[in-house]
């Protein structure tokens, strides 16, 4: 949704401006809100006119578990002030692209047919790091239907492993 994406961009960019002493702590609260405002009923709890702003930011910390830093408290209320709330996942998207831009990474999925211990995903990640030429965050998920091998999400670049990409390659060779 390029609306979204528009609007969410000043808000990744003044967070990323005011937190650029501490990008890391402020992008782990980001990301723990980013993900509890995905919720459909905290976002129409939101948007109900006669939830105030304290309210909200209220349930928010009590699903977070924990007292949110006067910082993600500030930025909370000037996005709900302002009627921005459903934009929260996409400025945590943004400000972790502008902090991976600064710090020379980029976030990795790896999708794996099976469970990858730490041990492999540590050579797997050396291994990565050394065919994009950058530092990479890698997250893993678990994807069946891949049957073996791997299949890694780099921004827009994909590297398929999979056995499932080596049977559809076949395939088409196959019926062409």
């Amino acid at each position: 949704m390029a609306e979204i994406a528009t609007i969410a961009r000043p808000y990744a960019e003044a967070l990323f401006k005011a937190s650029s002493a501490d990008l890391g702590a402020t992008a782990a609260w980001l990301d723990q809100v980013a993900a509890i405002a995905g919720n459909p009923q905290l976002k129409a709890f939101a948007d109900n006119p006669k939830a105030s702003t304290e309210q909200v930011i209220g349930v928010i910390a009590g699903v977070a578990g924990s007292q949110l830093p006067a910082a993600a408290t500030n930025f909370l209320a000037a996005v709900l002030e302002n009627g921005r709330f459903a934009a929260l996942p996409e400025v945590a998207k943004q400000f972790r692209a502008l902090a991976n831009a600064r710090s020379g990474s980029s976030d990795a999925v790896v999708h794996s047919a099976f469970p990858i211990s730490d041990a492999e995903l540590a050579q797997l990640g050396t291994s990565l790091e050394k065919r994009f030429g950058r530092k990479l965050k890698l997250s893993v998920e678990q994807d069946p239907s891949l049957i073996g091998g791997v299949r890694v999400v780099v921004g827009d670049e994909v590297l398929d492993t999979s056995v499932k990409a080596r049977l559809e390659q076949m395939k088409v060779a196959l019926s062409a």
